[in-house]
């Protein structure tokens, strides 16, 4: 107790130096403050770290060449979850919700045009389909609940279900559209029982969308869209008509730019996408084989994933945030994807009357234990949330947390 006791002390000693005008130029100590909010004993009520909000989008292409990757997603829904829930340990507060790749398809068929909008589904959240009682799969169309939460004692199973989508949906497949309808129309302010997604987005919460599909996006916000579709397997319809789609820098500056928080910000959102690309190496490169369009590397795939990559890239210049389409099993993606978004960098902290006060112990994989104070540049930001008892911190530098933490502590240094 000594030893703690004097451990603090040094810190505040050097906190207090540190504001002032050199080494020995404070006139009067802060504590002489009436204003002051450090704290003069340990007996201030304990800060506590708020839980991370996690909303999390599934963007599931439900076209006819898509049942066994759907399937093989939900068989893996268990590691994804685990790993969400472990976050560099700070507890999740999560929403999951998932909307298909069908808004429409404009598609020519012996020199005839065809137009089909998908007014139910046009980035609506699905409901969780029921099981099918006769053993296997799910029954479409039934179901109600459209948002699932991480307190859901059956989320995994419902989670399971949600994804499995079908494959009657649009061959012409425009994820990035489906997200923007989702999220950035009226959507997102109507009511679930009126069709829409009230109460899915919420404020201060980051965002994490995952894709899967095997064809490349081929959105448009223009209706009826330019673009059509024809049967033949050996165009890549979208690729050649590019010109006419928008642009994915333009869909990247909405998701980027005019998602925002209550104060103005934008959220912080994590983009990801199981799609079209090569295996070993993620490139986007498409050829023709046995007189179909496929990804280089990936056999399954129905085009080469230019705009999928080109997104993942704009959010994440590593790529860890992409992977193939291709692959025999997706534990490892997911799991992956996961640790992208359980972490974040900032979190919320209650009751910290002063947040130079603040000292937090991250523990690492390997048992070490990393201290993180302003004074050593581990916290380089910490803001006071106007009005509230809430202090948002922003880790840096040696305090980077990971994904594979064990834990992290806090402690509110006093002045006695």
């Amino acid at each position: 107790m000594i030893h703690s006791r004097r451990a603090h002390l040094w810190v505040l000693a050097f906190a207090l130096a540190a504001s002032c005008d050199g080494c020995f130029g404070c006139k009067t100590s802060p504590l002489d403050n009436t204003n002051t909010t450090i704290p003069r004993t340990c007996k201030a009520e304990a800060p506590l770290i708020e839980p991370q909000k996690l909303d999390i989008l599934f963007v599931i292409d439900n076209s006819n060449s898509m049942r066994e990757e759907q399937e093989a997603v939900a068989r893996e829904l268990t590691a994804f979850i685990d790993q969400i829930k472990q976050a560099g340990g700070v507890r999740q507060d999560f929403n999951v919700g998932v909307i298909t790749t069908s808004v429409y398809q404009h598609t020519t068929q012996n020199g005839v045009v065809f137009n089909r909008d998908f007014p139910g589904q046009s980035g609506r959240l699905q409901p969780v389909p029921d099981a099918n009682p006769d053993g296997g799969g799910v029954l479409l169309g039934t179901g109600t609940q459209r948002i699932l939460t991480g307190e859901d004692p059956d989320l995994v199973s419902k989670f399971s279900r949600l994804v499995q989508q079908g494959t009657g949906g649009s061959g012409q497949e425009t994820p990035f559209e489906a997200v923007r309808l989702a999220l950035l129309t009226d959507l997102v302010s109507r009511p679930v029982s009126e069709g829409g997604n009230g109460g899915f987005l919420r404020d201060g919460a980051r965002l994490l969308v995952v894709v899967l599909t095997d064809e490349d996006d081929c959105s448009e916000t223009a209706r009826p869209s330019m673009v059509k579709i024809s049967d033949n397997p050996a165009i890549a319809d979208c690729t050649q008509q590019s010109m006419s789609l928008t642009t994915v820098s333009e869909y990247h500056r909405q998701f980027t730019g005019e998602l925002k928080n209550a104060d103005g910000l934008p959220k912080e959102v994590i983009w990801t996408a199981i799609a079209p690309v090569g295996r070993a190496t993620k490139a986007a490169m498409e050829l023709v084989e046995d007189g179909r369009v496929k990804n280089i590397d990936c056999p399954t795939s129905v085009q080469g994933g230019l705009r999928h990559r080109q997104m993942a890239e704009l959010f994440d210049p590593t790529l860890t945030n992409l992977d193939s389409i291709c692959r025999d099993s997706f534990r490892q993606t997911l799991i992956t994807i996961a640790e992208l978004a359980s972490v974040s960098q900032q979190i919320e902290v209650k009751n910290a009357p002063d947040p130079r006060m603040l000292q937090f112990s991250i523990t690492r994989k390997d048992n070490s234990v990393v201290q993180c104070t302003q004074l050593n540049g581990g916290l380089e930001n910490v803001t006071l949330v106007e009005g509230t008892n809430t202090t948002r911190i922003r880790f840096g530098g040696q305090c980077r947390r990971r994904a594979d933490d064990q834990g992290i502590g806090i402690k509110l240094l006093c002045a006695t």
